[in-house]
């Protein structure tokens, strides 16, 4: 096809698509009755009686309806599928052609964007639950928990680690009617409808969006997109110390089949994994010196774990056999080691991924 006949293709099956308020109502109102006259159209829609065979005139043009000229005159509902028989066929060749001619963007390309479309946005949830190679964090609603299963299952499977925040709590689906640790390793509801959608993948991908944004498609609405970027560490962050230790139902809870070594980007979820463990444990420890900010690979046997209930404050001392480091995480100020990547293995430090 060429560029002139996929725009004329464009252009037919927009025109066929272009219907005004009236146009749709009017429609609507024959569609389900199957024959109308234009005083009825009138008193079942909102559409005034001086407007009313203007606007069937224009959908007979379009084909979706046929007129009697009749006194008085009658509207006849067309079968949908053949008003709309060419423009399925057109619409076909045209979503061929396109994805002939799709070239997929480069996401890499920047670090942060705002979208305000609600498909895209669903669409980068999917793709972070989906790049997830070791550990995702969630909140979503219990629709998008439905939308999402599969994924998430598979991911489960794979033995990825995934904190799952359902919200409002008063719509998910309780522990006896969802089995939830299919889906994660840990599951809690928090109580509102503010609570935003969050998705964040390895301390890496993520995104954050209103609920409004996934309810209405509102303009005003949006989502933010971290790829890569070395601000994705808010999202993450807020969601351990603000959202998760404020969800107070916990709905399922078990991380403890995980084979060793596991890799963290979340040192809460890493402490908190340590303390249910028994015997030696050791850590591998990508990150940065924090007085110098300089890369830093810390490798040795854990001698001390710090954890507060609420889960705000996290730590880990490691002896390298030269001396003991304290290991934080993002933007550690009292620790000696800011981490960006934890390996914990049992007998021995996990050689580092990188």
């Amino acid at each position: 096809m060429s560029s002139d006949d996929l725009r004329v293709t464009m252009k037919r099956v927009g025109d066929r698509f272009d219907l005004g308020e009236y146009e749709i109502d009017a429609y609507l109102a024959v569609m389900e009755h199957g024959t109308l006259t234009a005083s009825e159209i009138a008193e079942r829609t909102d559409i005034p009686q001086p407007r009313v065979y203007d606007t069937v005139r224009s959908l007979s043009d379009r084909g979706l309806v046929e007129l009697r000229e009749s006194r008085p005159m009658k509207i006849i509902a067309v079968d949908p599928a053949d008003a709309f028989s060419d423009v399925r066929t057109s619409l076909t060749d045209m979503i061929d052609e396109l994805e002939a001619r799709y070239t997929a963007p480069a996401r890499d390309t920047e670090a942060v964007s705002l979208v305000k479309s609600r498909s895209t946005i669903l669409r980068y949830v999917e793709e972070v639950i989906e790049s997830a190679e070791y550990e995702l964090a969630l909140s979503l609603t219990p629709e998008l928990l439905e939308r999402y299963e599969d994924e998430l299952a598979a991911q489960r499977a794979d033995g990825v680690s995934i904190d799952l925040l359902l919200t409002p709590a008063r719509d998910a689906p309780s522990a006896d009617e969802f089995d939830y640790l299919e889906v994660c390793t840990a599951a809690r509801a928090r109580r509102g409808i503010t609570t935003p959608v969050i998705a964040v993948a390895d301390g890496e991908h993520s995104i954050y969006a209103t609920q409004d944004a996934i309810r209405d498609n509102d303009r005003d609405r949006y989502g933010v997109i971290f790829n890569r970027s070395a601000l994705g560490f808010l999202i993450s962050g807020f969601y351990g110390t603000v959202l998760w230790t404020t969800a107070m139902e916990t709905l399922a809870e078990d991380g403890a089949d995980r084979p060793f070594p596991r890799r963290y980007a979340s040192i809460r979820r890493c402490v908190k994994d340590l303390l249910e463990v028994e015997g030696e444990m050791y850590a591998t420890i990508e990150g940065r010196d924090v007085e110098t900010g300089e890369s830093r690979l810390v490798k040795g046997r854990i001698v001390d774990v710090s954890f507060e209930t609420n889960e705000e404050v996290a730590g880990l001392t490691v002896d390298t056999g030269d001396r003991r480091v304290d290991i934080g995480g993002q933007v550690a100020a009292y620790e000696a080691v800011e981490a960006h990547e934890i390996r914990i293995g049992r007998d021995e430090p996990p050689a580092p991924v990188r």
